[in-house]
C-alpha cells in the first residue's frame, strides 16, 4: 500500500482465524498454549486490511500448500474474498532458529538461573521480532499489518511449520 493509502479503518481486521488442521495439529504442550494464546490475542487486537476492494471485518485461513504458505482471505460468510502465497524459502532459517531457541528455554526453565533464563528468552524475542518484520516485508503491497499483528501471525506460521 502506498504511503497516501488512510490509515486501515476500525473494520479492517480479523475477527476469526483457522489453522489448517493437517499443517498445524501436534507440537509440544508449550507450543500448543503460545498457538493459543497467540489466535486469541490476534482476534482481540489487529490491523488486517488486504489490498482488495472488499471491506471487513475478514475470517484468515493459514495453511502450507505445496511448500507455500497460503493466507485464505474470506468474508464473515467464510467466502473467500483474496488468496495470496508466499514462498516459505524466506522463513525457514528465522523459523528454523526460533525453533531452536525455543527448544533451549525450555530446556533452561527447568534447571538454569533466572539470568540464563531471562539472556535465552531476550534472544528468542529478538529471534521473534526478527520474523516479525520478515513477515511484514513479504506482505508489503498484499496486506497491512502492524507490528503486533505481525508477531502474533508470525507465531502461527510457526505452527504451520512444526508440520511441514
Amino acid at each position: 500500500m502506498s504511503d497516501e493509502t488512510p490509515a486501515p479503518g476500525p473494520n479492517q481486521r480479523i475477527v476469526k482465524v483457522e489453522l489448517d488442521e493437517n499443517s498445524a495439529s501436534g507440537g509440544s504442550p508449550e507450543a500448543q498454549q503460545e498457538r493459543s494464546i497467540a489466535i486469541f490475542d490476534l482476534i482481540e487486537e489487529n490491523t488486517f486490511a488486504p489490498a482488495i476492494a472488499q471491506q471487513g471485518p475478514f475470517h484468515l485461513k493459514l495453511a502450507i500448500e505445496e511448500n507455500r504458505l497460503v493466507f485464505c482471505v474470506c468474508d464473515t460468510e467464510d467466502r473467500e474474498l483474496h488468496r495470496f502465497i508466499l514462498s516459505l524459502t524466506s522463513f525457514r532459517r528465522i523459523v528454523k532458529e526460533y525453533f531452536d531457541i525455543c527448544d533451549s528455554y525450555y530446556k533452561a526453565i527447568r534447571s538454569a538461573s533466572p539470568s540464563q533464563i531471562e539472556a535465552i528468552d531476550m534472544g528468542r524475542r529478538g529471534l521473534h521480532n526478527e520474523g516479525s518484520e520478515i513477515l511484514r516485508e513479504r506482505l508489503k503491497g498484499k496486506v497491512e499489518i502492524d507490528f503486533n499483528t505481525a508477531r502474533r501471525l508470525f507465531t502461527l506460521i510457526c505452527a504451520l511449520f512444526m508440520r511441514s
